[in-house]
């Protein structure tokens, strides 16, 4: 019986790889799946990185309409597991297996789906193996580290037709869904810039020293994909994010991701023409933040429209009078859209329509969660099975995620270039050169 169930699931996405630029699978290739695997079918799932992110997952893994059995809880570090552990005690029956090396989970053939929230470095690598392995993903933003990784993806989904759905949570917010469908039908007039931003007061961090690693941790696998090198004071346990390339994508991999896919998807563009962007550190220049704390960046893409990134990491200025969000500028009015909903205005700037959720998800706090997570991993959940399409398949998480990419590249480089707007690729030398990265000998993702 469980091999039957296994040969349902393995056959689940055949034919699945079809999908519109504004769009998920188109519903040729839904329905070609879903007559293949039923409801009733339970799905074992496993998550990989258990720090401030998983949280979001337990409503959607232990609602018994989902049919969902949790079977691994994967981290590098020993305390999170068991706190992991300790969380879900409270939300399902059994007990999952608690594991350090995520390989091995992959090598378990009863796992069909991976949750991956690990830092950003390992997102990718660690999607790469997980669908060679036969396993749908789950695959939080940022999607890559570098957009040689973002091809990568693609080509393996392509290769293992695995579903992959990108953790950009508001691409299953009804009110995101309803009001972008009628810009595209025209409801703002024709659209012509967006404005993505994000601000947080995120304050000092320390300057961090050679030191050793924390008990528990196995420093190793932690850096993964990453070529090896001491460990650093404090570094493991999200600051990451701001100490140096190796393992995160700054602010705008971190944050600027989910805003960008909203300007994108609704200005309907892909990949821009040209970039520019004005960065640096402004905040606390004594710390050991070693990354902007500021940026500005420009993406002008064909037929004149234009997405403008605005990011404070370190200063609460509400410029846009709020903590994030997306401004869709048209020829006869605009549109604020955010994880609550949106609000319309006439081209006079008086309020004419709003749809606001009465539910919450985390805006600029730490971690994250709430109803929007909640949709997505039952969307995640019903494609596998066939029922619905995924809200964010990687091939258009790809996409948007090269917009973080290019505006990082141009910030670290010094200056703007052009892109070919079909292929992605930068016509820019110095750009072309942070296009991939080094990995540890041996944990490059190959095809």
């Amino acid at each position: 019986m469980a091999s039957n169930r296994r040969d349902f699931i393995k056959k689940a996405t055949a034919g699945a790889v079809g999908v519109s630029l504004t769009g998920g699978f188109t519903s040729a290739s839904a329905q070609s799946y879903s007559r293949i695997i039923g409801a009733n079918d339970r799905i074992n799932v496993a998550i990989q990185g258990l720090g401030r992110r998983y949280p979001g997952y337990v409503e959607s893994i232990a609602s018994e309409k989902n049919n969902v059995k949790l079977l691994y809880l994967c981290d590098v570090m020993k305390s999170q597991r068991e706190s992991a552990a300790l969380k879900f005690s409270k939300h399902i029956k059994n007990k999952p297996i608690l594991e350090n090396d995520i390989r091995r989970v992959i090598e378990d053939s009863k796992v069909d789906a991976i949750f991956m929230a690990t830092p950003d470095h390992w997102h990718a690598p660690g999607a790469c193996m997980a669908m060679e392995g036969g396993k749908h993903v789950y695959l939080e933003k940022p999607c890559s580290h570098n957009p040689r990784e973002g091809e990568l993806l693609v080509a393996f989904q392509e290769k293992y037709n695995k579903l992959v759905q990108m953790g950009n949570q508001q691409r299953s917010s009804f009110q995101s869904q309803e009001i972008i469908n009628d810009i595209h039908n025209g409801i703002i007039g024709d659209v012509y810039k967006a404005i993505a931003f994000y601000r947080n007061t995120r304050g000092r961090v320390i300057k961090p020293v050679i030191a050793a690693p924390p008990e528990g941790l196995d420093w190793d696998l932690f850096q993964g994909p990453s070529p090896r090198k001491d460990y650093m004071h404090d570094t493991w346990n999200y600051n990451w994010h701001w100490y140096g390339w190796d393992f995160g994508t700054a602010e705008t991999g971190n944050n600027a991701t989910h805003e960008l896919d909203i300007a994108r998807w609704a200005l309907d563009v892909k990949y821009p023409e040209h970039v520019n962007v004005y960065s640096g550190k402004f905040q606390y220049k004594d710390d050991g933040w070693e990354m902007y704390d500021t940026m500005e960046a420009n993406f002008h893409f064909s037929n004149n429209r234009l997405i403008q990134w605005n990011g404070q990491s370190r200063n609460g200025y509400n410029k846009y009078g709020a903590g994030r969000g997306t401004i869709i500028y048209g020829s006869k009015g605009s549109v604020f859209i955010d994880r609550s909903g949106y609000k319309m205005f006439d081209i006079a700037g008086k309020l004419i329509k709003t749809n606001m959720s009465s539910k919450t998800e985390a805006g600029v706090a730490l971690g994250g969660g709430g109803n929007l997570t909640t949709r997505h991993c039952d969307n995640f959940f019903k494609a596998i099975r066939g029922e619905e399409k995924l809200t964010s398949p990687i091939e258009q998480g790809a996409i948007s995620q090269m917009l973080t990419h290019y505006a990082n590249i141009s910030s670290r480089i010094g200056k703007s270039f052009d892109v070919d707007e079909n292929s992605g690729r930068i016509y820019d030398r110095d750009a072309m050169k942070l296009w991939s990265r080094t990995y540890e000998p041996g944990w490059e993702p190959k095809l």
